[in-house]
């Protein structure tokens, strides 16, 4: 609920009078002594979806733009006309929607003070580097919490939307400075463990599951980071707390800046390249999915003048937005196609190696494990082999054989490359691991 006070000029008090009768609105009246410009103060509760209908009623019955408006966070108003109005309301303009200048503000309030927020970005980016080379997701989750970067994400849609350029600015330079902070202080924190020999040397980054797993966006990327953004301007038209939807938004930006960082220091560019995807991606999509959102939920500015300015602006913005996240989709079809391949292929190695050890010649021979290893399909890179990177091929199979104690099967490896090879297509290396099994009854 959230109660008005509207401060009336001199010459307007009949108007609201009138416009709040008409509202069937119950209000109190208190004349106003200080012998400035205003003649009396109108208070009033309201349901949050009404106060924005309620307030440009007023301006269209002649409440001037000189009337200070205040709107105070109440708790509750046991009167029947206002559950009544509540009904009402509920009927015309569907659940809880907070007014126009009530979401201005809370975009605003959202962004902290710049220190602060350079300090907490540099902050999350460190722990969410370490959180990726520890391969610990609760460490991950932890630098996610503390990342401040769901109040510019937001506030870039709702400077767009209603046309408060200074709002839209602040939004896009806190974006680039977030995620150029967060980039930089991964890759400086990442060399400082690197060469100071807090780290494994020999380990293959690729090999983290925490990183690899940051390194492969595909469609389904798009539709996480479309949802984050979404997520967070209902929270916000709400008026609920963001909090939890700002721990999904920074999901898609922290945690892959520091796989960017971990991959400039470690010197792998295409896992580098296949995280700056990832957060370029996520960054477009929020920012897309916030400004659609708003659209939908029908926020505009009061004037026409900003009304057609917002219009023309929202389109350019939207269609440029639309433009890169087509140009990157590029390279998200060609991850999702090629970890579609590896997919198929895996299935249709699995499927020959099964068929190849029920031959007959091969009797007693159990399949106890297959893994693939896969090779960059570019040449970028020290590690032969790449775990989850984008655009890899399959280079070498390796299958586990269970056999009986003094079984051999001298011909298995050349009668499974060949198979595999024939059935997928592919140039690939196999490689057999017996492990003795004992075949005595219980």
């Amino acid at each position: 609920m959230r109660l008005l006070q509207v401060s009336i000029p001199t010459g307007e008090r009949e108007a609201v009078v009138q416009t709040l009768e008409a509202e069937g609105i119950d209000f109190f009246l208190t004349d106003e002594t200080s012998g400035r410009k205003y003649t009396a103060i109108a208070t009033f509760p309201l349901p949050p979806n009404a106060v924005q209908p309620v307030i440009d009623k007023l301006h269209d019955a002649g409440l001037s733009d000189d009337a200070h408006t205040v709107i105070i966070d109440a708790e509750t108003d046991t009167s029947r006309q206002f559950q009544q109005l509540s009904k009402r309301y509920d009927a015309e303009n569907g659940g809880d929607r907070i007014a126009r200048d009530e979401i201005l503000t809370q975009a605003r309030e959202m962004s902290p003070r710049l220190q602060t927020f350079v300090f907490m970005t540099v902050v999350s980016a460190v722990v969410a580097t370490a959180g990726l080379l520890l391969d610990s997701p609760a460490v991950v989750v932890g630098s996610m919490v503390i990342a401040p970067l769901v109040g510019p994400a937001l506030g870039a849609g709702v400077g767009t939307v209603l046309h408060e350029r200074d709002l839209f600015h602040r939004g896009v330079k806190l974006q680039l400075l977030g995620v150029g902070t967060a980039i930089a202080s991964s890759t400086l924190f990442a060399l400082l463990v690197r060469h100071l020999f807090l780290f494994p040397p020999n380990t293959d980054i690729v090999a983290i599951q925490q990183i690899s797993g940051r390194l492969t966006p595909d469609f389904l990327s798009l539709i996480v980071a479309l949802g984050a953004g979404a997520a967070g301007i209902v929270s916000l038209a709400a008026g609920v707390s963001v909090a939890l939807v700002g721990v999904m938004i920074a999901a898609a930006l922290i945690p892959p800046a520091a796989a960017v960082g971990v991959g400039i220091a470690w010197g792998e560019p295409m896992v580098a390249l296949g995280a700056s995807v990832l957060v370029l991606v996520n960054v477009l999509s929020i920012n897309l999915s916030a400004i659609a959102t708003l659209q939908y939920m029908g926020y505009q500015p009061r004037s026409w003048f900003k009304l057609e300015r917002s219009r023309k602006e929202t389109v350019r913005r939207v269609g440029v937005l639309v433009l890169a996240l087509a140009v990157l989709s590029v390279f998200l079809g060609g991850v999702t196609y090629s970890t579609y391949q590896g997919a198929q292929f895996e299935q249709q190695a699995d499927t020959t190696v099964v068929q190849v050890l029920n031959q007959s010649q091969f009797q007693q021979a159990e399949q106890l494990d297959m893994e693939v290893q896969y090779r960059r399909a570019l040449p970028m890179g020290k590690a032969t082999y790449a775990g989850n990177l984008p655009f890899r091929k399959p280079s070498r199979v390796t299958v586990t054989v269970g056999r009986p104690e003094g079984k051999r099967y001298p011909n298995l490896s050349n009668r499974l490359q060949n198979s595999i090879e024939r059935q997928t297509g592919r140039e690939v290396a196999v490689q057999v691991r017996y492990v003795e099994i004992d075949e005595t009854p219980a």
